[in-house]
């Protein structure tokens, strides 16, 4: 058998990140920069108020206070999007609004709560500090800073960057489109009646969800039968629209596991036995005229899941240029004793713990038993320990390795 590093190594050959596009910043969230980003501007782009309140100048209010407030002439209104039209001078002040250009002459801002909110004269009772509630230009980015670097991920507050400084599209990796489709004669829909020898098709909802997690563009095709032709026919006609295929089911050794037959004509893929439990039988190939990545994965919900958190997650963002493809590994403190079989590398469903204010090592509880069809233990597990190839046995409170799905 194939280990499990073999057979990721050889998948991540053979993939490469998708081409950049230049994409308008909406469609940009969630994929990774291609180029660092500078701004051509300062922000903010010029001195501003941070409150509703009035521009003065400290001298004139140096000695205001509750009992003895100063009274100044209101000499302009400052509105946010316009210009001011007056100069501070002895005296004067401008009655200013959050976001407003700060007025020529002015050294600080008065909130509106410190006065008596008058025109055209207003009453001061407390004095500002220098520069105080005044947002310098420049005084967030500065023009010519690099505010984002190349592989950076677009999320909202990246988004809200980006249009801060003038940028409306940006080149960035695209998002890989999978399309995925369970085999099988056996499966139904779910919200539909289960007939005799069948069971709901939870294994293509079940990576959809997994692939969109992973940042793709996930389409579920939903299951196909037992039909060579109709195998074919479906996968032919879904390529147009895949940078990847994962199909889960018929790649067993069954008289009726026509996934193996299907693919040898549509293009080149291997199936190999892996050592690892769950998920021992797994294809991987191209297909078609654009040579598309194909993964095949077993039927066993479980089976399906951990294959596709070992081999095909990690593809995904690599054909979305991440330079980390893996989940995160950590050691934790095992609290119960472990069986595994010789020669595989085992995953287990498990609830990590960290430790308490990150001093220390974490805990990590099995979560159910071992079949590689329990649904429910897999929604109730936040990790999977694992275990290598060379261990047959893990004590109580041991120390294992822990890959963590949140």
């Amino acid at each position: 058998m194939k280990s499990v590093e073999d057979h990721l190594t050889g998948i991540l050959g053979r993939i490469a990140p998708l081409a950049p596009l230049e994409l308008q910043l909406l469609d940009a969230h969630g994929s990774l920069l291609v180029d660092e980003v500078a701004a051509t501007g300062d922000l903010p782009p010029f001195d501003n108020s941070s409150m509703d309140g009035y521009a003065v100048r400290l001298a004139d209010v140096a000695d205001a206070s509750e009992r003895y407030p100063v009274v100044l002439d209101v000499v302009d209104d400052i509105a946010a999007g316009n210009a001011p039209k007056t100069a501070i001078g002895s005296g004067t002040c401008a009655r200013i609004m959050t976001g407003a250009p700060l007025p020529e002459g002015a050294e600080a801002i008065v909130p509106v709560e410190w006065t008596d909110a008058g025109m055209p004269t207003v009453r001061i009772t407390k004095a500002p500090q220098s520069g105080q509630y005044i947002r310098r230009r420049g005084s967030d980015v500065t023009a010519g800073q690099t505010v984002l670097d190349a592989g950076s991920v677009i999320g909202s507050a990246q988004v809200g960057l980006l249009a801060a400084i003038g940028r409306e599209r940006i080149r960035v990796r695209p998002k890989p489109r999978v399309v995925i489709l369970s085999t099988g004669s056996e499966l139904t829909q779910p919200g539909r009646p289960i007939g005799p020898g069948q069971i709901r098709d939870s294994n293509s909802y079940m990576l959809t969800a997994a692939a969109r997690e992973a940042g793709a563009i996930a389409y579920r095709v939903g299951n196909v039968p037992d039909d060579p032709k109709i195998l074919i026919d479906t996968i032919e006609d879904q390529l147009i629209r895949a940078d990847v295929v994962v199909t889960t089911g018929g790649v067993s050794a069954g008289a009726y596991d026509v996934v193996k037959e299907v693919l040898s004509e549509l293009g080149t893929v291997e199936f190999d036995k892996i050592a690892m439990q769950p998920g021992m039988p797994q294809g991987f190939g191209v297909i078609g005229p654009d040579e598309t990545p194909i993964f095949t994965l077993p039927g066993n919900p479980v089976s399906a899941f951990v294959s596709f958190e070992v081999f095909v997650r990690p593809a995904l963002l690599r054909m979305q240029g991440a330079e980390v493809t893996e989940r995160p590994i950590v050691r934790a403190t095992c609290s119960a004793a472990l069986k595994s079989p010789e020669g595989k590398r085992r995953f287990l469903r498990a609830w990590y713990t960290p430790p308490v204010a990150g001093v220390g090592e974490g805990t990590v509880d099995p979560v159910g038993g071992t079949g590689s069809h329990l649904l429910g233990s897999l929604a109730k597990a936040n990790a999977l320990i694992t275990l290598p190839a060379d261990v047959t046995e893990v004590a109580e409170g041991a120390e294992v390795s822990v890959m963590l799905l949140g």
